[in-house]
C-alpha cells in the first residue's frame, strides 16, 4: 500500500506540471505577434522586481543594504542578464560586501 504522503507528492507534482504543459502543447503552433513576444520576454524581470521591492526596505541589516541590492539587481537586469544571473550576482556581491564590512 502506498503512503498518503506519496499520493500527496504525486498530486502536487500533477497540479504543478499540468498547468504548465497543457498550454505548451495546446498553443505549440500559435505564432504570437512580435510586440507581444517582446512584452512577455520582460515578465520574469517584472515579477522579480515585484518580489524584491518590498524586501528592499525591510532588510534587517538596514535599508541602505537593501537599496544596494536593488541597484545591483537593476543593473544586472538592465544589462540583459538572465533572472538566475541577476539573483545569483546580487547575492554574491552583497555577500562579499557583508564579508568585507565585517573585517
Amino acid at each position: 500500500m502506498v503512503s498518503p504522503i506519496v499520493w500527496m507528492i504525486l498530486g502536487m507534482a500533477a497540479v504543478t506540471y499540468l498547468p504548465r504543459v497543457i498550454p505548451l502543447v495546446a498553443f505549440e503552433s500559435l505564432k504570437l505577434p512580435r510586440f507581444l513576444e517582446r512584452v512577455l520576454k520582460n515578465v520574469p524581470y517584472a515579477v522579480l522586481g515585484a518580489l524584491i521591492f518590498p524586501g528592499v526596505f525591510l532588510v534587517q541589516s538596514g535599508a541602505l543594504y537593501g537599496l544596494a541590492g536593488a541597484v545591483i539587481a537593476f543593473l544586472l537586469s538592465y544589462m540583459g542578464m538572465s533572472v538566475i544571473i541577476v539573483v545569483s550576482g546580487t547575492i554574491a556581491v552583497l555577500a562579499a560586501a557583508g564579508f568585507m564590512l565585517s573585517l
